[in-house]
């Protein structure tokens, strides 16, 4: 196979001496967030040249940042960012209540002729496409065009797993998942406990499930599957990945290699600490490792009676916190992936003037009186903050969160403790995992799907965390899983940059 090589300038040039990778991300942070750092990865420490395709469903204020930096200083000079609308109309091709897996799968499949017409119009032919998992589909374009074709699971590799082998226990689990009285058994990895399967699993009839059983079909077919994660982190799983007899190439066709941790790097960041000011200015008054930071990743939502609980936990466990609050729903618990900006509206009660706008205690179902008690120790941000400026900042020592691997990645990178309380998605895996597996969090004995959490749950975790003997040993343990993430990046000797340099030498030398 002839090898394309290409390095695509700022200025839209072209060097055809480099390696040229297509990185094609999905609607969402959660998506957007690695495959930007795997460019910037492949960029700075592999000499390769980066074109990043990115979908959006909406304009959030989340994704909005992450796609201005990188066309700014640090990203912009490196690759090409290129923005794909999203279908004008899926009303005629959608259930309107159908799940955000259905819909995201469905975006990325009526985008695939916009994807065609882009890679067919670059100077030189791309080397090869990059993917996340809703956009597997378009190794079919990658093969019509010559191109290899790679897989990055954004997630874990306990839930790359569960993706490879789900078709197999599609052909040998009767009834629904959720319904076994058995663990769901993985081949050389930790089994599943039924309720704790990703939400496509958990409705076999569902339109989701059957697009999750495809995806883990072509999971198998990638020229290589690229992880979020690092050797020292998963090696029982990574090895059963590889293992002939478990997985290996018995099942996948391309290599599996950890690349993480995929990570964004905290930053001195002018304007994100100007337009934050009032957020920044508070932490910096406050004792190293004393505050909670409290958010749900960028589109997770809570019950109008869960939010009240929510609320009263922080306030009886008397910790100082940061809480990212959104209005509460009685819809779903990712109901603001699809929506975006601040929907709220004044209905009276007590409101919290901060940064980054404005909020009415009553609006966001919050206890009466709740912004005025816990002024001095609490500060309220209405919808999204500047996550990863604020687990790096050293007032913040616990994390109060969804459980998304982005998150999880950053958390452990700052060495901030976590507190998980998984909602949507494949979080309830990844709670497992961070909580009994990993031992780098804490998670509420009431499980949040089962029921309300309440604020009694809630100011035990929190103060154990904090203050509490089994708090100082996650934070131990976070400590140590930070510093080997960091010697998994490292350049020339790390285990992750030697796995992704695999990748982009196989170019380089026309071994491809």
């Amino acid at each position: 196979m002839e090898t394309p090589s290409a390095a695509v300038t700022s200025a839209g040039g072209v060097e055809r001496n480099k390696p040229h990778f297509v990185l094609l991300s999905s609607p969402g942070t959660g998506h957007l967030i690695p495959i930007l750092e795997l460019g910037k990865r492949l960029v700075t420490h592999h000499d390769a040249a980066v074109t990043i395709f990115v979908v959006s469903s909406h304009s959030s204020q989340a994704e909005t940042e992450l796609t201005t930096d990188a066309a700014g200083p640090g990203g912009g000079e490196l690759f090409n960012v290129v923005k794909i609308p999203p279908p004008d109309d899926l009303s005629a091709a959608i259930d309107p209540a159908a799940t955000m897996v259905t819909r995201l799968f469905l975006v990325m499949r009526e985008v695939r002729p916009t994807i065609r017409s882009g890679l067919i119009s670059l100077p030189v032919r791309p080397a090869g496409l990059i993917v996340d998992l809703f956009g597997t589909e378009s190794f079919e374009i990658a093969a019509e065009l010559g191109m290899a074709k790679y897989l990055l699971s954004t997630s874990n590799a306990w839930f790359t797993a569960l993706a490879i082998h789900s078709p197999v226990l599609d052909g040998e689990v009767e009834g629904e998942y959720v319904d076994q009285k058995e663990p769901l058994e993985i081949p050389g990895c930790r089994s599943i406990r039924p309720d704790e399967v990703v939400d496509p699993m958990l409705d076999r009839k569902n339109r989701q499930y059957l697009e999750y059983i495809r995806t883990g079909l072509e999971f198998r077919k990638a020229d290589g599957i690229l992880i979020n994660t690092w050797e020292d982190l998963e090696p029982t799983t990574l090895s059963a990945l590889r293992n002939d007899e478990l997985f290996g190439r018995r099942v996948i066709e391309g290599d599996v290699l950890a690349i993480g941790p995929l990570v964004r790097p905290v930053e001195p960041n002018h304007s994100t600490q100007t337009i934050n000011e009032p957020l920044f200015s508070w932490l910096d008054k406050q004792p190293n490792a004393s505050v909670v930071y409290v958010c749900f990743g960028s589109g997770g939502t809570l019950s109008i009676e869960q939010q009240t609980e929510l609320a009263w936990g922080l306030e009886l466990s008397k910790q100082r916190f940061i809480w990212v609050v959104r209005q509460p729903t009685a819809e779903s618990r990712y109901s603001a992936f699809f929506t975006s900006g601040n929907s709220g509206t004044d209905d009276g009660g007590a409101t919290a003037e901060l940064g980054l706008g404005s909020i009415t205690g009553h609006s966001y179902g919050l206890p009466d009186g709740f912004l005025e008690r816990t002024r001095h120790v609490g500060f309220v941000v209405p919808d999204w903050a500047p996550q990863a400026e604020i687990l790096g900042h050293v007032a913040v020592g616990g994390f109060l969160c969804h459980g998304g691997w982005n998150s999880a990645l950053e958390s452990v990178r700052s060495g901030v403790p976590m507190m998980v309380w998984p909602l949507y998605a494949e979080q309830r895996l990844n709670a497992t995992l961070l909580a009994e597996e990993l031992r780098l969090a804490a998670r509420t004995e009431t499980a949040p799907w089962r029921g309300v959490v309440g604020r009694e749950e809630v100011e035990g975790m929190v103060g154990e965390v904090m203050t509490g003997e089994k708090g100082e040993g996650i934070r131990e343990r976070v400590k140590v899983a930070q510093r080997s993430g960091e010697m998994a990046v490292e350049r020339g000797s790390g285990s992750s940059y030697t796995a992704l340099d695999m990748v982009v030498s196989k170019f380089r030398r026309g071994t491809a």
